[in-house]
């Protein structure tokens, strides 16, 4: 087992690298450019909020030529004089992003006004979490119990009903069921805020309460959406299962029909169960743009589409980065448990 993990936590790393040396390959020479504008920005600021230091020079030459050696030194300190590709900067720049220092955004910002990537990041990731790890549970719990009963009834009314949920559910584009339940519960009905983001400010002691009641909406729609699948998913595995020999002994011996499904066949089928959901829980942690952008939800999918939207680049990679990690992580977790559930998998078998 101690290899066995030895090489997944290996293997992890060198994903996580590749990723990194792909992430700053392609945004490496746009970084570079908008690094420089923000320090021609910044200099630039810090002299016009200080009118003394343009006074003390007698031409504007000589004004200007101070201004460009500010920018010179500042571009020589943070090592953007060497090519984005020479491999000190690209060590550097990968130290850094390891650290989670992804500096600072070039154009978004924290709702307290913080322009740290970092700060931003830690701002949204937990809304995401809130929002989409809160529904994959819901749906991973309703899809597995109605998965587990439709497999031990194949062919009747339960297993014929989950089996077109599932279909008709799937078929349907989640921006268009949302703004569906849109109309019906925040225009028809009212029963709920057209848009999920509250509108008083994170600091105030109502916030959290403000933020699952605006929850609710985007919440029900996505169970709503999910759980016809996972159910059929797991009917999927465990219908073969339920056709084993083993099991087929276990009837014959007087067990129960819930404590066969529930316990001896669901073990069974659990490698792939938990696969499906550690990759659930990690995807649910990047949000969803197009859910988030609907509802108007603040997290890390709408965070990508205003990244995306104004090319704030040093928000696309730390998003990027930090997504990957929980990524990996998730999946490092479900080569465990199916090693776990399974030990042909650990031994190689």
């Amino acid at each position: 087992m101690k290899k066995y993990v030895a090489t997944r936590m290996a293997t992890m790393f060198g994903v996580l690298m590749i990723t990194l040396l792909i992430t700053i390959a392609l945004v490496g020479s746009n970084m570079d450019i908008i690094l420089k504008q923000g320090i021609v920005f910044q200099v630039r600021s810090e002299i016009t909020e200080n009118p003394a230091i343009a006074e003390s020079f007698s031409s504007v030459n000589e004004f200007e030529d101070f201004i460009q050696n500010q920018i010179k030194q500042r571009i020589e300190i943070l090592g953007l004089d060497e090519p984005w590709y020479s491999p000190q900067r690209i060590g550097v720049t990968m130290y850094k992003i390891m650290l989670l220092d992804f500096g600072h955004a070039t154009f978004l910002t924290s709702d307290e006004g913080s322009s740290d990537v970092k700060d931003i990041l830690l701002e949204k990731l937990p809304r995401t979490v809130l929002l989409f790890t809160t529904a994959t549970i819901i749906i991973s719990i309703i899809g597995i119990f109605l998965g587990a009963l439709s497999s031990s009834k194949v062919g009747s009314a339960i297993d014929r009903i989950t089996s077109s949920f599932a279909i008709i559910s799937s078929s349907f584009p989640v921006w268009w069921i949302g703004m569906l339940m849109i109309f019906l519960f925040a225009f028809t009905w009212q029963i709920f805020p057209a848009r999920a983001t509250p509108d008083i400010p994170s600091t105030d002691p109502a916030y959290i309460g403000s933020l699952l009641y605006h929850m609710v909406l985007p919440l029900i729609t996505i169970v709503m959406i999910g759980f016809g699948s996972w159910a059929y998913l797991v009917r999927n595995f465990m219908v073969g299962i339920m056709q084993e020999d083993f099991i087929m002994a276990k009837k014959t011996i007087g067990i129960k029909q819930k404590k066969i499904i529930y316990t001896h066949a669901l073990k069974n089928a659990a490698p792939p169960i938990v696969t499906i959901l550690a990759l659930s829980l990690s995807g649910s942690l990047g949000g969803a743009i197009i859910t988030e952008a609907v509802f108007d939800w603040p997290g890390m999918g709408r965070l990508y589409f205003e990244a995306i939207t104004v090319m704030d680049l040093p928000v696309i990679i730390g998003a990027t980065y930090l997504l990957t990690v929980f990524f990996l992580i998730s999946i490092f977790i479900a080569d465990l448990l199916y090693g776990y559930f399974d030990p042909r998998v650990r031994t190689g078998q």
